[in-house]
């Protein structure tokens, strides 16, 4: 018996629905990205899961061509790592946005991190709520006027890369969904790295936020690797991220090789993933518990 091989392209990767972003949406830009990398990495559909909360960016399971879950607001992160506690073999992403990751979900997003989960989070951040039409988020710029600061934004905005740096993600990276190629080779890079990857994406929002638009971004882009940035220098790293005036640098912060939930958890060390064994207790292993009890 004889085997073909068959190399997929990105419109492989693409879902049964059309994305229903607004024209112009940075989103649009990270979908192409992603169905790019996990082409080009030669995975097929049934390799991947894809884990989303809530939000306009949060549709984007649907809009894939890979095993897809669209879960509760601000929740992705601990149904993902469900998802790769359960079958540590499977490429799991995950996808949502700055609200939904930053603000409703930023606890998980610290616990993520210090247990270092296989996981590739892609943040899509417009620094506004999208979906609800136009309020301040975690990511927003002080003084930014929106539909929940009328007066003007008085709160320190969330900078994801230092937080993601100090709470012990192994793998920090920032891209701009313009950029479609250095996106999908972070992606990559992110996949390919044993612990958890963070990818913030600045992903404009045409619609409500006018402020940090394209054109805002291409302005000040620069790619860290272009300083010929030591990305093992964690202090360097947040220094770096922290700029966000004339310059705003995208690219690789950070990456260490601490070992990942999955390489220390000891009931995954052998006996193959969770979800293709026998679990449970027989017979008279469960006798000795009622016994034990009674």
């Amino acid at each position: 018996m004889t085997t073909t091989e068959i190399n997929l392209t990105p419109r492989d990767f693409k879902g049964k629905s059309n994305p229903d972003w607004c024209a112009g949406c940075g989103d649009f830009g990270v979908l192409n990205a992603i169905q790019r990398a996990v082409a080009e990495m030669g995975f097929r559909p049934h390799d991947i899961m894809t884990v989303s909360g809530i939000g306009c960016s949060s549709n984007l399971p649907g809009y894939i061509n890979t095993y897809g879950m669209h879960t509760l607001h601000g929740r992705s992160l601990p149904m993902a790592t469900g998802v790769k506690m359960a079958n540590h073999e499977m490429n799991v992403l995950v996808v949502g946005g700055d609200g939904d990751g930053y603000g409703i979900g930023g606890n998980h997003l610290t616990h993520t991190a210090r247990r270092n989960t296989d996981l590739t989070y892609i943040v899509m951040n417009n620094q506004i709520y999208g979906l609800t039409t136009g309020q301040v988020s975690p990511t927003s710029s002080i003084g930014m006027t929106t539909k929940s600061t009328p007066f003007g934004n008085v709160e320190q905005p969330i900078n994801p890369i230092t937080s993601a740096i100090m709470n012990g993600a192994t793998y920090v990276a920032r891209a701009f969904s313009a950029d479609v190629k250095q996106l999908a080779t972070l992606i990559q890079d992110g996949i390919r790295h044993k612990g958890f990857s963070i990818i913030d994406v600045f992903s404009p929002c045409v619609t409500f936020n006018l402020v940090n638009t394209h054109d805002f971004f291409k302005e000040r882009i620069k790619k860290l690797e272009d300083d010929g940035h030591d990305t093992s220098d964690w202090k360097t790293a947040c220094e770096k991220a922290m700029l966000f005036g004339d310059t705003i640098y995208t690219g690789v912060f950070f990456e260490s090789d601490r070992p990942s939930l999955e390489d220390v958890e000891p009931v995954l060390k052998t006996g193959g993933p969770l979800a293709y064994r026998t679990l449970g207790l027989d017979k008279d292993d469960a006798q000795k518990i009622i016994d034990r009890m009674m």
